[in-house]
């Protein structure tokens, strides 16, 4: 059996990933492909009552190297419950967020360093990489506005400062890592999103 592809779709808040990442898998789906679409923080049942614990208001901050192992106890259960099995069995994967997020927020933004969260990605994923990461990029003030009318949680919101240097994170990344990562204006119509992910990302 042939394996399956893992897309994963990063960005800063906003950005459409969510969205994206369905119309994605509707035309793999529709090209005969096996897809499923996933999510982080969560993607399995317990990685999601972990993303419950980690996204509740609280009275007292997360200390952020706590904040840093949750995310990872989720992502070990998604990878070992969810994307590698179906990845196995020969689905593609689409997932809303991978480790970019976290080297992004956590460890250039949050201030944790990169070293700590790609020490702890190579102890719960070894070697294992996405075949794609697609970078919804978006500017803040266009984003702020999409999310304007959410219950907004407790990163969305954060000041605009915040959002900038996770979208500058982002593009730092994608340009270290041209041959993995395709960089898409999502600040366009869906439907032109759309067609720039299925151009990167079609069989």
């Amino acid at each position: 059996m042939t394996r399956g592809r893992f897309i994963t779709l990063e960005g800063g808040e906003g950005a459409g990933k969510s969205t994206q990442a369905r119309l994605l898998a509707e035309r793999l789906a529709a090209a005969g492909l096996k897809t499923h679409v996933t999510r982080e923080v969560g993607g399995s049942p317990s990685a999601e009552d972990i993303r419950k614990l980690w996204l509740a208001d609280r009275d007292e901050e997360w200390d952020a190297l706590t904040e840093l192992l949750l995310i990872f106890a989720a992502r070990r259960e998604h990878l070992t419950k969810t994307i590698w099995p179906k990845l196995d069995a020969g689905t593609w994967v689409i997932s809303d967020r991978f480790v970019g997020s976290t080297i992004v927020y956590q460890g250039i933004v949050m201030g944790l360093g990169r070293d700590k969260v790609e020490t702890l990605y190579r102890m719960v994923a070894e070697d294992f990489q996405s075949d794609l990461t697609l970078l919804l990029d978006v500017p803040v003030a266009a984003a702020r506005e999409r999310i304007s009318a959410r219950n907004l949680d407790r990163y969305e919101r954060q000041p605009d400062e915040f959002h900038e240097k996770l979208r500058q994170g982002y593009l730092r990344l994608a340009a270290e890592n041209p041959a993995a990562w395709r960089v898409i204006d999502a600040s366009q119509p869906a439907e032109n999103v759309s067609e720039q992910i299925w151009r990167a990302a079609s069989p």
